[in-house]
Parts: C-alpha cells; structure tokens; sequence
C-alpha cells in the first residue's frame, strides 16, 4: 500500500507541474491566432485540444464581438478613427449597397469609401485622410459627429445620399479643403461653420434645402468652385461679390433678388462659368459684365433683369454661351455681341422672351445659323414672336437703365472664325442635373 500511495503521489506532482506550463501556452496560441485575424482575416477553428497536456483550445473573439485595443491597430490615429466610424455605423438607417458591411476589422484604410495617407504634422502616421461616399445613398439623421470628428481628414465627398440636419462645427479639420454634401436633404441655415476653413477650395451645397442668406464671408474665402444651386437663399447679393477668386459659381435655382453687385469687375481675370439663372434678379445689367475677359459661360435666364444689352459685352471673346433669356431686356441687339461668334468663340446667344425690337446687322447671319434665338421678343415682321398688344403695354412704361455705347476693349476688325470644337463638358451646367438619391 505504501509504493501505491508514493505512486499516486509522483503522479500527482508530475500534473501539478503540467498545468501552468500549458495554459501559458494555449495563452500564446490565442494570442498568435488574434493577430493571425487581424492581417489575414478569420481563419478556420483550431481542433479541441493542442496535445499539450489535454489542454482545451477555445475560438480567439473575432474584432466585431471584442472591445480592440490601440496595439491591434496601425497607430493610435486609426484607432481613434475606427472608433469614430463605428459610431457613425450605428446611426445608418438603409444602405441599399451594402457599404457599412465592409467597415469591418482593424484596417480602416481599407473600409470603402475610406482612404488614408500621412497628414504633414505626422510623417509616418497613415491616417483616415478622405471620405467619398458620393452616390452611395446611404440614410443618416446627421453627420455631426463623424465628420467633424476625422481630424486629419482632407476632402468629404459625400453627394447623393440621405443625409440630413445642419453641417456640423468644422473648425477642427485644418487640413480640409473640399467639401462636397451635395444632393442630400440637409436643411437649416446657411452652413456658417465652413468659414473659418482657410484651406477650403471646393465648396458645393446644391440640391439641399438650405434656405436664409448667404453671409458676404464666403466671398472672401479663397475658393475656386461655389456651388449654391437648388436651395433656398432668398436675399440680395452681397456688394463683395467680386472679392471672390471663384472660376466656377453658380447661384441657378434659388430665390437670389436685386441687381448683380458693381463689384463683378473684380472678377474679370478669375471669374470662368457663372449661372445666375432662374433667381428673382432685377434691374439693369451691369456694363461691368463686360470685362469678364476670361469667362466661357454667363448666364442670367429667367430673371428680371431690364434695359438694353451693354455695348460692352462685345468685349467677352471667350463666352461660348451668353444666356439673356427670359427677362425684360429690350432696345436693339447689339451688333458687337453677334459679331462674337465670328470675333471671338461664342457657340449659343439665348435672348427668346424678351423685348427686343431690332437687330445688328451680324445677328441674322447667327438666326440662320442657329445660334441666335430671338423668339418671343417684338421684332417687326419676324415670325414667332410677341403679341403687338403685349409688346406695346411694356413697351410705353418709362424705362429706367443707362445705355452705353463705349466698348472698353479693342475689338478686332478682321479675325478668322475659330476652328470648329467638340462642345465642351461646362463644369457649371453639369452641376444643374440631379442624380438619384434612391
């Protein structure tokens, strides 16, 4: 009985030794396995037991059903960013695409519509730079909160989806320099907290329903596209319109009043596609128009601009289209604006719905060419045109604007026809089409 008790007890010590040992190495086992997932993704189940003294083996919890912890990531700042966009997962309300479905795992750089690069105060530091969600039509109460919190983030594209509420404060986005929440269903008042953003370039709101005033700041901001389009801003332009450096804006489809600011002069070198059209603009065109010497598009249709065409606008030699349509323009068209498609590069000359009650020598040529289209004016004897009873009634009120004859330019005498060009993608009028949101 003695040697069976003092084999009991050998074997006793021998399993007291072999417990530490081997749950110190199914520790290990766990551990590499974890990382095993996060560089490789989930990998297959290990069998019951590792032959280690009958040591069990357990699944490591995958990143979705564990809390992660800074070291799992590259660095701390896509750490924070995951945990940034994880929030933000949980207030998406339809995701026809399948999107959130891959903001999965330690690698945010790899999440879609998510891209990283190294932000200047953190060389070697990859971090969420951009986000481009643009027609991913995802639904979200607001995107306060998740935008606002990516510092380092650089651009946030996130047109033709379901987001809604204000724009958060953006003043902690240094480096952010286009900002694209085109075509969702924010609302409120115009977004003050892009201001502050030195950096901004690219600044497109259109198809929201922002509606109040456009503060006279965002003319003073160094941009070079504003898109306002398809709001609901309702107010006179500010008088520093032509403080802006913009090449691209476009104000269509709001309820913008009074007359264009004198200020537009300042924009002659800088100012390349504008789009005033369908607004509630009023009185005279400015003869400062003229000196837009760089722009390719200017269009004012469907307003209540009034008096006669500026002899200056034979000075805009690069317009290709010149859109007067839909006011109450009249007086004579001058012959210096029909004589840009042959001086100068003019491809369209709208003027239908005026009243207009003659023309330059050059527009006929432009009619027969369709180029020129003068229909529902009060041209005598031209076809398609107003009521002699409607053109009489405006015509015998007092009419108010200035008419100048000086041209502010040398044009030329004699030029060739510019070769004949494929028609140009303008960036202005490609903004006035409203892709689905649904």
């Amino acid at each position: 009985m003695a040697s069976i008790g003092r084999t009991l007890l050998l074997l006793l010590s021998i399993l007291c030794l072999c417990v530490p040992t081997s749950f110190g190495a199914c520790s290990q086992a766990r551990h590499e396995r974890k990382a095993a997932e996060v560089s490789d993704g989930p990998t297959a189940s290990p069998s019951q037991t590792d032959g280690s003294c009958g040591c069990s083996s357990s699944p490591a919890p995958s990143p979705s059903t564990s809390e992660p912890n800074p070291d799992d990531f590259p660095n701390l700042k896509q750490y924070y960013a995951y945990l940034v966009i994880q929030q933000f997962k949980q207030t998406v309300t339809c995701d026809p695409d399948g999107v959130t479905a891959t903001w999965v795992g330690y690698r945010p750089c790899t999440y879609r519509g998510f891209y990283c690069d190294t932000p200047p105060d953190s060389p070697g530091t990859p971090t969420i730079a951009s986000v481009d969600f643009n027609g991913f039509r995802l639904c979200a109460p607001t995107v306060a909160g998740f935008v606002d919190q990516l510092p380092d983030l650089a651009l946030f594209h996130a047109n033709s989806n379901n987001f809604s509420g204000p724009i958060p404060d953006l003043t902690g986005l240094p480096y952010l320099y286009e900002l694209d929440v085109s075509n969702n269903i924010h609302s409120g008042p115009f977004p003050v907290a892009v201001l502050p953003l030195s950096n901004l370039v690219f600044l497109d709101l259109r198809y929201n329903l922002f509606a109040g005033t456009v503060p006279a700041s965002i003319f003073s901001l160094d941009l070079d596209v504003l898109f306002l389009n398809n709001n609901n801003f309702n107010q006179q332009l500010p008088a520093n319109l032509g403080s802006s450096p913009v090449a691209y804006l476009t104000l269509a489809n709001n309820g913008f009043t009074g007359p264009i600011p004198l200020s537009i002069f300042n924009a002659s070198r800088t100012l390349v596609e504008v789009l005033f059209l369908n607004n509630k603009f009023s009185g005279c065109l400015p003869y400062e128009i003229g000196s837009l010497t760089t722009a390719t598009v200017f269009d004012v249709g469907f307003n209540q601009f009034t008096g006669p065409i500026p002899w200056s606008f034979g000075c805009l030699l690069k317009v290709e289209q010149l859109n007067l349509a839909g006011n109450l323009l009249y007086g004579e068209v001058p012959d210096v604006v029909c004589r840009l498609a042959k001086d100068g590069n003019l491809a369209n000359l709208s003027l239908s719905g005026n009243y207009f009650t003659s023309l330059g020598h050059s527009c006929w040529e432009l009619i027969k060419r369709k180029v020129l289209d003068v229909r529902q004016n009060c041209i005598p004897w031209f076809p398609e045109q107003r009521r002699p009873v409607e053109c009489w009634r405006f015509l015998w009120h007092r009419k108010f604007c200035p008419f100048f004859h000086y041209i502010p330019c040398g044009l030329p005498k004699c030029a060739p026809k510019p070769a004949a060009r494929p028609p140009p993608g303008y960036m202005t009028y490609k903004a006035l089409h409203q892709p689905p949101r649904n």
